[in-house]
């Protein structure tokens, strides 16, 4: 990975996949990639987490996989994926074809492999897996990510590129153990005061596990942030921010703003 102060600022946008049609969706997207977005990204649930409980939602792989034919230009992937729901070979194959379906015309992927332990409990009732505790789903992320690296060095044909691995999470034993050992990219929703000070425990579990944490790219939500207090997270290393937006209107005013901050910071 290329040294932070040497990355862009980069703008991902989440289309949260709920209270909406899969044609706005569809149509979000494209116009989204028209304005220049760097990263579109979908979450991995199986009910809306805002507005109606129970209100119009999509699943998550699906619908990368769609996105990944229908764009040309911007990487895609899930803010985050959730590794208790799938079989981590499984995930494997499924990253490294959507892999080949993003590369269409330039032989390059475009698919970024977020993931995550998972938390939404309605999903694992719903759907029949088994909820755990915070602990016992981050274990079960920490055993399947070897897994799922070992596999892509086994598919035929392989993934077109080494799949970016983007971990979210911000807890400081295991969650930053799990990205110090394995991530590209470090996903949270810290202020600047939780970034520095999580970077620097980010870097003692670098020490150990003999990787140099600057390698790592930071990733950070733009949710009632400022632009004054994404200068200062930007000036502590982060060169990735996301934002959400959601159905039924997927507003893009705000995308507006923070492409032309992206730009000015780019120039």
């Amino acid at each position: 990975m290329t040294p932070a102060h040497n990355r862009p600022v980069r703008l991902g946008v989440q289309i949260a996949p709920q209270h909406a049609t899969y044609e706005k969706i569809r149509a979000t997207a494209t116009e989204l990639e028209g304005l220049g977005v760097d990263i579109l990204f979908n979450w991995d649930h199986f009910y809306p987490l805002s507005g109606e409980p129970d209100g119009p939602h999509f699943e998550s792989w699906t619908m990368l996989a769609a996105l990944a034919e229908q764009t040309s230009r911007v990487e895609l992937g899930a803010l985050v994926n959730c590794n208790s729901y799938r079989n981590a070979n499984l995930q494997a194959d499924m990253a490294r074809t959507i892999d080949h379906i993003s590369a269409k015309g330039t032989g390059t992927g475009r698919f970024i492999f977020g993931t995550g332990s998972g938390w939404f409990e309605k999903d694992y009732d719903a759907y029949g897996y088994e909820f755990g505790t915070v602990g016992t789903r981050l274990d079960a992320l920490a055993a399947s990510l070897p897994i799922i690296e070992a596999r892509w060095a086994k598919l035929n044909p392989p993934p077109t590129r080494d799949i970016p691995v983007l971990i979210g999470g911000g807890g400081e034993k295991k969650t930053l153990g799990i990205v110090a050992k394995h991530a590209d990219i470090w996903h949270s929703f810290s202020d600047p005061a939780t970034l520095e000070r999580k970077l620097g425990i980010l870097a003692e579990h670098g020490s150990r596990v003999g990787r140099d944490t600057s390698e790592i790219e930071i990733s950070t939500e733009l949710r009632g942030r400022t632009h004054a207090q994404a200068d200062e997270l930007h000036a502590l290393g982060t060169t990735l921010f996301t934002i959400g937006i959601s159905g039924p209107a997927y507003d893009l005013a705000h995308v507006r703003d923070w492409l032309a901050w992206r730009d000015a910071k780019n120039s």
